[in-house]
């Protein structure tokens, strides 16, 4: 079946970064001009997706306010000319029925989060973004790995290499060396420290998976940090299906991470084409 449907899980409380995440959902914190929700769902829709599914939580009035329609903003721009910024405003809108919003009553978890969205979702394959994690490439992710999905017809997560220090952050797959791009998971395992990780290869924010995780989450009592994690789910998916990993072509930015986030910045700041002849002086003369 065609991947049609994207799942965000936007429900988190961003502590990390307060106090700016206080009263904004960290989700709006922008990426020079955008924020960073809007690049995962411009990633998704370039992908081919046709419905997205945003699991929220309180106080994330600012993040559906800003896929709406905002008619005041709209007249003004028209009044002042600014015709350019009136076409950017108006194309954060996607068509009715795009974009559907259901709740997650308790923070469970990221694996709860997604089984929030299991009505809506059904009986058929679907993706999940992460907005934490931002990825540069000139191909989208999500894309890529709707190919392989539709080549593979099996659960398939985005994988990066990373420290073996590392290792606490991530979920890391037990997976032989891969030599290909793409590759079979033998196994999972959540936040494992570096003694006993398996390998360096971390999941991060890009999935696509099988309908039949609902089921396990459905059944799944609370993991790592008293929260229903995906990777268990994952790992029990195994026993009944593969999934594989898939490293991507592009450069992720942990955007979770204050320092990550500001590196996401530098990044794309330095391709804008408004600021990045004012910005890369300053930077030479900074740091030469």
């Amino acid at each position: 079946m065609k991947i049609k449907k994207a799942v965000f899980p936007v429900a988190g409380l961003g502590t990390r970064f307060l106090p700016a995440t206080k009263a904004m959902p960290k989700e709006m914190l922008p990426v020079v001009d955008k924020p960073l929700i809007q690049y995962a769902v411009e990633e998704a829709l370039a992908s081919g997706i046709e419905q997205l599914i945003f699991v929220t939580g309180g106080g994330k009035g600012a993040l559906e306010n800003h896929f709406d329609r905002s008619f005041q903003l709209e007249e003004t721009l028209k009044q002042r000319e600014k015709l350019e910024l009136l076409k950017e405003i108006e194309s954060l809108v996607p068509k009715s029925g795009t974009i559907i919003y259901t709740r997650q009553s308790e923070p469970l978890g990221l694996g709860h989060a997604i089984w929030c969205a299991r009505d809506i979702v059904g009986d058929e394959p679907f993706a999940v973004l992460l907005a934490d994690d931002l990825i540069k490439s000139e191909t989208p992710v999500l894309h890529q790995m709707i190919k392989e999905f539709d080549r593979l017809r099996a659960s398939t997560v985005a994988v990066i290499e990373v420290p073996k220090e590392e290792t606490s952050k991530y979920g890391i797959l037990d997976a032989d060396t891969p030599s290909d791009t793409t590759f079979r998971v033998n196994g999972m395992i959540e936040k494992p420290s570096a003694d006993v990780a398996p390998s360096n290869l971390a999941v991060i924010g890009r999935y696509i998976l099988t309908p039949k995780i609902f089921d396990i989450l459905g059944d799944q009592g609370k993991g790592a940090g008293g929260e229903i994690q995906l990777t268990d789910a994952m790992s029990q998916l195994l026993t009944e299906q593969p999934i594989f990993g898939y490293r991507f072509e592009g450069t992720r930015f942990d955007c979770g991470d204050k320092a990550g986030f500001q590196m996401a910045n530098l990044a794309f700041a330095l391709e804008h084409p408004e600021i990045k002849d004012t910005l890369l002086p300053y930077l030479k003369k900074m740091f030469c």
